[in-house]
C-alpha cells in the first residue's frame, strides 16, 4: 500500500529537516504516489495526482494572489502535499496567502526549517513506494494461488468467503439480486448485528461500477456474475476506505464465486444432456440391444437391470412465454427434478424429452413401491408449478417407450385442468383421457364437427359467445340458475341465450342424451385445440 504524507514525515531524512505542518493537518492520510522536485511556477500541468512536491520556492512569484493560485493549481490536479524548504526564498515562514490557500483547498503544506538534500528524501520515499508495490505484488500472487486452488477444487461460497475474511480481517457477505444473504463470514463479529435489517440496508447501497466503495455505509461492493449474467454482490464491510489489496481480494473472490457457479451449472447441464441422450435413445429404439441402454445408464449411476421401471413425464403449467423462456424453464425444472430424486435417494434418468416435457425413468429400489416413490417425488416438486404424470409400471426396457407415451398423454390432459393431485395416471383422467388418446382419430373429429359445427360457425360469423354459454351450462350439470351465475348473466338473459342455442343446434337442451353428446363433443374439441 502506498505511503501516506504522515509516513513520509516520519522518515529520518525528513525529520532531519525539522518539518512543520502549517496547513492541511487533517489531510495527512493522503497517499503519496511519487515525490516530485520542482522550482517552476506552472508545475501543476506536469503532474498526474498523488505527487508530493518539494521546492525551495526560489522561482515562485512575489505576488500574493499568484502564490495562492500556485497552491490552488496543485490541489486541483490532486497533489498529495507541498513541502517548502525555508531559507532561500522564504526565510522564517511562508506568506500568509500560501498558508490560507492551502487551508482553503485542503492541501497539506509542510515547511522544512533546515536545509535538507531533496535527493535523500526522494530516494527514501521511492524506496517505500517500491517496497509497497513489491508487497502488493506478492500479496496479489498469493491471492491468485489461493483462489485458483479454490476454483479448481470447486470450493463452496462459504469456503471462499472464509478466505476473504481471513485475508482482510473484516466481515464479508454474499447476497443475491433480491438482497438475500446467501453466505456470510462474520470475521468474529456478532452475526445477528451484522445481518440486522440486511435487505433494507443493502437496497440503500448502490454504488456505481462493478466494484466501488460506499463511504456512508462503509461497504466495498463487487458485482458477482459472468458472461453478462450477474446474480449477486460480494460485500466487504470496511471501516475505512479500502486499499488496492482489499479491492483485488474482493474482485478475485467474486471471480472465483462466478466461476464456481458456471462450473456447477455446466456440470448439471452435461449431466442432463447425458441423461436426455439415453432417454431419447430408449424411446426412439436407437439402441439395438436393451443391454446397451442399461449399460449406458449404469455408467451414469442409474441401474436399470432387474428392477421395475416407472416412466414419469413432468409438464410445466406455465409455458408459451417465448421459446427462450420456455427452454430455460424446462432446463430449470429438469435440474430441480434431478435434485429431488437425489434428495429422495431415487436413482433416475432425468432429461428434457422435447420443448414441453421433462422425462424421468425411475428404476424402483428394492422394497420401494411405485406409489411410495411417486408420492415422494411429487412432494419434493410440489412448488415447482408443474404436473406429474406416471405411465404403467413395466418390467423391461422394451416396454418403457409404451409407458412414456402413456405418461405424456396423461400429462397433456392433466395440465389443462389440474385438480391438485400429487400425480396423475390414465385412470384418473376418465373421459378426458380417452378423448385425448383418440384426438387424432378422424371419426372423433367428424363426430365433434357434426355436433358443434353449426354453433362454431354461428359464433365465428356473429362474434358471439354461445359456445362458452353451452360449456358453462353443461359443466353446471344443466342447472340453469347456477350456470347463469357462473356466466355473470341475469336469469332472463341466460335463458334467452339457451333458446338461441337450441335454435342454432336444432336440439332440445332439456334432453339428457343430446346434452351428453354435446358435452363429449366439447371435450373432444378441447383435445383437438390443445397445443402440443
Amino acid at each position: 500500500m502506498l505511503p501516506t504524507v504522515a509516513d513520509v514525515l516520519s522518515l529520518d531524512t525528513v525529520r532531519r529537516g525539522d518539518p512543520t505542518v502549517v496547513a492541511g493537518a487533517d489531510r495527512l492520510s493522503g497517499r503519496v504516489r511519487w515525490v516530485h522536485v520542482g522550482e517552476i511556477t506552472d508545475i501543476a500541468p506536469l503532474l498526474r495526482g498523488g505527487e508530493l512536491v518539494l521546492t525551495t520556492g526560489v522561482a515562485l512569484p512575489p505576488e500574493p494572489d499568484k502564490l495562492a493560485d500556485y497552491v490552488a493549481d496543485l490541489a486541483q490536479v490532486g497533489a498529495s502535499g507541498l513541502v517548502v524548504e525555508l531559507g532561500r526564498r522564504f526565510v522564517r515562514e511562508l506568506p500568509a496567502a500560501v498558508v490560507r490557500s492551502a487551508e482553503d483547498h485542503g492541501l497539506p503544506l509542510i515547511t522544512l526549517a533546515r536545509e535538507t538534500p531533496f535527493v535523500q528524501i526522494t530516494e527514501s520515499v521511492h524506496n517505500m513506494i517500491i517496497d509497497s508495490q513489491i508487497q502488493e505484488l506478492r500479496a496479489s500472487e498469493q491471492l491468485h494461488e489461493i483462489f485458483t486452488e479454490l476454483s479448481v477444487e470447486g470450493a463452496s461460497p462459504a469456503e471462499v468467503l472464509a478466505q476473504v475474511a481471513r485475508f482482510s480481517g473484516r466481515p464479508v457477505m454474499l447476497e443475491n439480486l433480491a438482497h438475500q444473504v446467501l453466505a456470510c463470514d462474520s470475521a468474529g463479529q456478532d452475526v445477528g448485528a451484522l445481518l440486522a435489517s440486511w435487505e433494507t440496508r443493502s437496497r440503500a447501497v448502490s454504488p456505481e461500477g462493478r466494484t466501488a466503495y460506499d463511504e456512508a455505509a462503509g461497504w466495498l461492493v463487487t458485482v458477482v456474475g459472468a458472461r453478462g449474467q450477474d446474480w449477486g454482490r460480494l460485500i466487504l464491510l470496511a471501516d475505512r476506505p479500502p486499499g488496492p489489496r482489499d479491492i483485488v481480494l474482493a474482485e478475485r473472490a467474486a471471480t472465483t464465486l462466478a466461476l464456481g457457479r458456471l462450473l456447477e451449472r455446466h456440470q448439471l447441464s452435461l449431466e442432463r444432456q447425458a441423461h436426455g441422450t439415453i432417454l431419447t435413445g430408449i424411446l426412439s429404439h436407437a439402441y439395438a440391444d436393451p443391454d446397451e441402454a442399461a449399460a449406458r445408464a449404469r455408467a451414469v449411476g442409474v441401474p436399470l437391470t432387474g428392477r421395475k421401471l416407472v416412466s414419469v413425464v413432468i409438464r410445466p403449467t406455465t409455458l408459451g412465454e417465448g421459446a427462450f423462456d420456455d427452454q430455460a424453464r424446462l432446463a430449470d425444472l429438469a435440474d430441480l427434478t434431478a435434485a429431488a430424486c437425489r434428495d429422495a435417494r431415487l436413482p433416475a434418468l432425468v432429461g428434457a424429452l422435447d420443448q414441453a416435457h421433462v422425462g424421468v425413468l425411475l428404476p424402483l429400489p428394492p422394497r420401494v413401491g411405485a406409489e411410495a416413490a411417486l408420492n415422494t417425488l411429487a412432494e419434493r416438486l410440489r412448488a415447482a408449478g408443474a404436473v406429474l404424470a406416471a405411465g404403467s409400471t413395466v418390467d423391461s426396457l422394451r416396454d418403457v417407450r409404451r409407458s412414456f407415451l402413456e405418461a405424456e398423454q396423461v400429462a397433456d390432459v392433466a395440465v389443462r385442468q389440474p385438480d391438485g393431485r400429487p400425480y396423475y395416471r390414465l385412470p384418473d383422467l376418465r373421459l378426458r383421457g380417452l378423448l385425448h388418446l383418440l384426438r387424432d382419430d378422424a371419426r372423433l373429429q367428424t363426430f365433434a364437427e357434426r355436433e358443434l359445427g353449426p354453433l362454431l360457425a354461428h359464433d365465428a360469423q356473429r362474434n358471439s359467445d354461445l359456445t362458452r354459454i353451452l360449456r358453462i351450462y353443461l359443466e353446471a350439470g344443466r342447472n340453469k340458475a347456477v350456470a347463469a351465475q357462473r356466466a355473470h348473466l341475469s336469469r332472463p338473459a341466460f335463458y334467452d341465450r339457451l333458446r338461441r342455442l337450441e335454435r342454432v343446434l336444432s336440439t332440445d337442451l332439456d334432453d339428457v342424451d343430446s346434452c351428453l353428446s354435446l358435452h363429449v363433443a366439447l371435450l373432444a374439441l378441447e383435445s383437438f385445440r390443445e397445443t402440443r
